[in-house]
């Protein structure tokens, strides 16, 4: 994690309006040759908002790739791990296998918190703790409010009950956009589950355009296009379904899948799969929506603020999702039964893996775009595949033309979105500055 994600680090242009978070100006600029830098360097970008702008845009760009990274190794463990607990160990657990690792995000807050605070262990732990709830508490209003810059009636309102109702809103999408995955898994084929599912990044970008103001871009439909267009060439190009993973835990396709005449009802499998592809698509859009800061935020604060919410989720889902978990065994829909030796070591390494990829895809949302983000989950489809073709006998594939070309139309695509994305990123942030400049002017 980059070091300047300490809180005290943290004191960035859009927390102007509130109370400075650890240090005064005085202490940073006063007497010392780094402040008379750090002034003339202010001096410079106020004077120059293109190379402010690009600055900005670089460094929020320089984190999302990190994240991203991070994202496709954790998705690429989790989707070969949850195949081979449902194929190959025989654990298959729906709801269960959800509930685990919805609820495994409740340790992301943690985890954040102790690396930040294994960054600065010479602040006593009273301050630290302060300090980190004041940046949660004023980058929750700033989500709240839609505004860098809260008025003081504002600030005076905790924005917990605002922040509780959103976990408890965004959750429910998404858990039923993940149950719709599971519930069609056994009723369509593991190819039209594959495909229609990802088709989650054009109603990503569809639901983008009404509810946050996202211009309609052709650069971007076509973008958008050609990667679900390598997705179905994966899905539909070989005889054996290619893998994939969900977002919520689970994972299909391969060698050990059902054959296509299993299907029990494939018009209804892909009819439910179809509706958990739009929730999808709409739960993406709804986090940026409702629980992310306004675009010009630090990168710091939206990481910061990312886990912590992702650990809202985790803990909205272990205290409340619970409940069906009875009335399933109950009624015999799904007997529960926790998994026991290998197959709950693989289970604890998927859930693990689905935690982190979530934190970051989080990040990654709240730095970026939707859009942006859930294609860039479509390149595990094909990073899956040379994972296959990597792996040892009897586990292994071969790496089919139709992955080789579906994989790079995606990566084609990924690439054209990530550069149409910057480009309209560093404009945006660009026209404020050069509006901000002439307001102080």
């Amino acid at each position: 994690m980059p070091s300047d994600l300490r809180p005290d680090l943290d004191r960035e242009r859009d927390g102007r309006s509130l109370s400075p978070l650890l240090r005064s100006h005085k202490h940073d600029d006063e007497g010392t040759e780094d402040g008379a830098l750090a002034r003339s360097t202010h001096t410079f970008h106020e004077r120059d908002p293109v190379a402010q702008a690009h600055l900005e845009t670089r460094k929020r760009y320089t984190y999302a790739a990190i994240f991203l990274a991070l994202s496709l190794v954790s998705f690429t463990v989790q989707t070969e791990t949850a195949v081979y607990i449902q194929h190959e160990l025989k654990w298959e657990k729906p709801y269960c296998m959800l509930y685990m690792t919805h609820g495994s995000w409740v340790i992301l807050w943690p985890l954040q918190f102790l690396a930040l605070r294994l960054q600065d262990l010479s602040t006593p732990l009273p301050t630290f703790w302060r300090r980190h709830v004041q940046i949660l508490r004023q980058t929750a209003l700033m989500v709240q409010h839609q505004t860098l810059h809260p008025s003081i009636r504002q600030t005076q309102t905790s924005p917990v009950r605002y922040m509780l109702r959103m976990t408890a809103f965004i959750t429910c999408a998404l858990t039923i956009a993940g149950g719709s995955w599971y519930l069609a898994v056994n009723l369509t084929t593991a190819s039209d589950l594959t495909a229609i599912y990802n088709c989650s990044a054009f109603f990503a970008y569809a639901f983008s355009i009404p509810l946050l103001k996202e211009k309609v871009r052709m650069n971007k439909i076509i973008a958008v296009a050609i990667a679900i267009f390598g997705v179905f060439i994966v899905a539909y190009g070989d005889q054996t379904p290619a893998k994939h993973g969900n977002k919520s835990g689970g994972g299909a396709g391969g060698e050990k899948a059902p054959p296509s005449h299993e299907a029990e009802n494939r018009a209804l499998g892909n009819m439910i799969i179809g509706v958990g592809s739009v929730l999808y698509g709409f739960y993406e859009v709804l986090y940026k929506r409702l629980a992310c800061p306004p675009d010009g935020c630090s990168p710091n604060r939206g990481m910061i603020f990312a886990n912590t919410f992702g650990s809202l989720i985790g803990a909205f889902t272990l205290c409340v999702l619970w409940i069906p978990l009875p009335v399933l065994h109950y009624m015999g829909w799904e007997i529960f039964e926790l998994p026991h030796g290998k197959q709950a070591w693989m289970m604890a390494i998927s859930v693990f893996a689905n935690a982190t990829f979530s934190g970051s895809f989080l990040i990654l949302i709240s730095l970026t775009s939707p859009v942006l983000s859930s294609v860039a989950a479509l390149l595990t489809i094909f990073i899956v595949a040379i994972v296959d073709q990597l792996l040892p006998p009897p586990l292994n594939s071969p790496l089919t033309p139709a992955a080789l070309v579906g994989g790079l139309l995606i990566i084609g695509a990924f690439l054209l979105l990530s550069w149409a994305t910057y480009w309209e990123m560093d404009e945006e942030r660009r026209q404020k500055l050069e509006v901000e400049s002439d307001i102080d002017d």
